[in-house]
């Protein structure tokens, strides 16, 4: 069994503090997923240089095959000790996920992991270990297709603590939140930034402690194939069409009008254009049997590639970019299907130039469309996610 895994995180800073004192690290291999938290202790400068030497020492270990011993052990020797408390400390919870299916956690001194499946909660059994005096808990398990498993640092149990809740949100409460959210949401991203975004509730937005949420759902595999632009030579219009509809497993997108026009005349389907205008800035998308999206081109690419930046700056994506990503505009509507709905994308790109986006007025850089492209295409990249570009 092929797994794929999404992979997501959202943080939240400690009231005034400007640098988070967790950090996650995503990792892939030839052959797993690696999702490290680590969470330093205090807030501040100290806490993110204790996280992230934390969580870049079990990063390097790990891909090179050290063992969790090598990696406690290092970490013991090498986090610089506080002055004040005297002690050098970072706790941390690692999961390794296997494309076979095998999954792998570690769990030092974090909430316990929140582990989803068939929708219902599933309980991780304790098997402890101390190694250099830290008591570890290792646990060896299959995942499926469907589970979640959510990481937390404790700002998450912290939440309200003295202020809406006596005692802070209590993990069984959390774990109970996230199976509802679960049932509700599609993406790793979106249910990590609804637990955040409950943390921050509780706290009344004044965050009493650096918060995170790292989430990974077992997914299939969901390739997304994107055309645009009509190829340089008209001839190579029906290989360009048969090559981007060759996948039967693949969700389509086409965008641009001649690019639709091309495809429509083709595949003799007939395309409609949609007559609801909702955002001024973005033409209205069209429908096509047999293909799941058609929208116009530059400028729908333009905010497509204005969203996945946003998405990439992860302090920047709250409840307010989900409600963005659900807008009904064709921008919004691609971003949210490569954010939410892909595991890997083959553009289609036609080199033939378009004299109407050759003008200076147009509200992007040079109005070309191979330079969108480009930025969409390391956009696809910082996110992860594989990308394979064919010109005509």
């Amino acid at each position: 069994m092929g797994v794929t895994v999404d992979v997501a995180y959202k943080s939240l800073n400690k009231f005034t503090e400007i640098l988070c004192g967790d950090r996650v690290e995503i990792l892939k291999t030839a052959d797993s997923d690696i999702m490290i938290l680590a969470d330093g202790m205090g807030s501040g400068v100290k806490a993110n240089i204790l996280s992230t030497l934390t969580s870049k020492i079990l990063g390097t270990m790990f891909l090179n095959g050290a063992t969790l011993e090598e990696c406690v052990d290092t970490i013991v020797e090498t986090l610089p000790v506080c002055q004040v408390r005297q002690v050098a400390y970072s706790t941390f919870s690692i999961l390794q996920v296997f494309n076979n299916g095998d999954a792998y956690l570690v769990e030092f001194d974090n909430p316990g992991c929140i582990f989803i499946r068939d929708g219902k909660l599933f309980p991780i059994p304790q098997n402890i270990r101390e190694i250099d005096n830290k008591k570890i808990n290792e646990f060896r398990f299959q995942v499926k297709r469907g589970d979640a498993l959510i990481l937390m640092s404790d700002g998450t149990i912290h939440a309200g603590v003295g202020q809406l809740l006596n005692f802070g949100w209590l993990w069984e409460d959390i774990a109970a939140y996230a199976v509802k959210q679960y049932a509700v949401t599609v993406s790793a991203a979106r249910l990590a930034t609804s637990i955040c975004h409950a943390c921050d509730e509780l706290y009344m937005f004044r965050p009493g402690d650096d918060t995170t949420v790292a989430c990974m759902r077992i997914i299939d595999s969901k390739p997304v194939n994107l055309m645009t632009g009509p190829a340089s030579n008209p001839e190579d219009d029906e290989r360009m069409v048969a090559e981007f509809t060759a996948d039967p497993t693949a969700k389509t997108i086409v965008c641009g009008g001649t690019s639709a026009t091309i495809v429509s005349r083709v595949l003799k389907k007939r395309m409609d254009v949609s007559l609801d205008y909702v955002d001024p800035d973005i033409p209205p998308i069209a429908f096509m049997d047999g293909i799941d999206l058609v929208t116009e081109g530059v400028l729908t690419l333009n905010r497509v590639v204005q969203l996945l930046r946003r998405y990439n700056k992860k302090e920047t994506v709250a409840e307010d970019f989900f409600l963005e990503l659900d807008k009904p505009n064709g921008g919004s509507m691609v971003a949210k299907m490569i954010i939410e709905d892909c595991t890997e994308i083959h553009l289609f790109v036609g080199k033939a130039i378009n004299s109407a986006y050759q003008n200076p007025g147009l509200p992007f850089d040079l109005g070309i469309r191979q330079n969108l492209v480009e930025q969409l295409k390391l956009a696809l990249e910082e996110m992860g996610k594989p990308v394979t570009v064919n010109y005509y």
